[in-house]
């Protein structure tokens, strides 16, 4: 995790709560910018839980915020306001950030305001009514089907890590999972027999996923794999190890990297591990599984999310339409 430090006022009062209440609340009066997003950071990790990629994102977005208040001559956060948010909106276009880039950014803006109102250091929230650029409405890419199953018979034969690779592939497309979820396996998490996944997904929220006989077969032969090596293949170690010795985990840039590089083999281009999810999530609707099923396997929280991540093909609309309505006119439209 990325945390940046700086100096500042930082102060520790303390304020009765409610007359029946027995607690002392405990405020922290932080005036100084950076060093409220110091403890804003720290309240992200520690207190909500967000993943490590989201935290080191906002850190990241915060820290080119403070340089930017640091250069408009803002020291103490309850001096922001909403022109001064525009006026880092503005700059942000100006300097050709694209609108998506953009939107991400001012997230973490709104976050952070939310984050002062709360601890009192500003009245109000400031970023309300704040709009960044419009963003165009894209989806995901997925693979047709029989893509895909070139991409998993042929897209990493013969490789080095040949079992491991497949494996992975398995895990992505046949249970669409994320590739911070493939990482954060652990041996505890897995049900060979059963054929259950134990996943931890955004926000620490675990849910259990399910995989298929290949992914079965393969998993015993990995965990086979892993005995003869002299590698722990249970209870809290990794299911993917990245070092030699295997304490580290395989990283999410390696996954990435892999998936890349056997789409490639196939002639396939501008595949990553999130084409496979969604690919998972779009052919599963195509054969007619229920949108809430696929919203618990993707680990959405909203169906909402799930109804934008999909799209549904023409021909599985029109097929719909033919077998359900009443004057489709079966049989005489081809």
């Amino acid at each position: 995790m990325i945390i940046f430090h700086s100096s500042g006022y930082h102060k520790k009062y303390v304020l009765n709560s409610c007359l029946n209440s027995k607690k002392v609340i405990i405020f922290y009066k932080i005036m100084n910018i950076s060093i409220c997003i110091d403890e804003f950071i720290l309240y992200m990790d520690s207190t909500l839980g967000r993943s490590n990629n989201t935290v080191v994102n906002y850190a990241v977005d915060l820290a080119q915020f403070a340089d930017y208040a640091e250069t408009g001559g803002v020291v103490s956060a309850s001096s922001l306001d909403m022109g001064f948010l525009r006026g880092f909106i503005r700059e942000l276009s100006g300097y050709g950030f694209s609108a998506s880039s953009i939107a991400r950014k001012l997230s973490a803006i709104k976050s952070f305001v939310k984050f002062l109102v709360e601890r009192g250091i500003l009245d109000r929230d400031i970023s309300a009514g704040l709009r960044g650029p419009k963003l165009r409405q894209g989806l995901p890419r997925a693979l047709a089907y029989e893509d895909m199953m070139k991409l998993l018979d042929e897209g990493v034969r013969g490789n080095k890590k040949e079992l491991r690779d497949s494996l992975i592939l398995e895990l992505l497309y046949g249970s669409g999972l994320r590739v911070s979820e493939v990482t954060a396996l652990d041996w505890e998490d897995v049900d060979i027999s059963e054929r259950w996944l134990r996943v931890s997904g955004k926000g620490s929220k675990e849910r259990l996923v399910p995989f298929g006989r290949e992914s079965q077969r393969l998993l015993t032969r990995w965990k086979d794999e892993m005995s003869f090596a002299g590698l722990p293949f249970e209870g809290a170690f990794p299911v993917f190890c990245g070092g030699r010795a295997g304490a580290d985990r395989l990283t999410e840039r390696t996954i990435h990297r892999m998936v890349v590089s056997a789409a490639r083999v196939v002639g396939l281009f501008g595949v990553t591990p999130h084409t496979l999810r969604h690919s998972f999530a779009t052919h599963m609707l195509e054969n007619g599984a229920p949108l809430r099923v696929i919203q618990e396997l993707l680990g959405h929280e909203s169906l909402a999310t799930t109804q934008r991540y999909l799209t549904v093909t023409a021909e599985q609309m029109k097929k719909s339409y033919m077998e359900s309505h009443p004057r489709s006119g079966l049989g005489d439209v081809k």
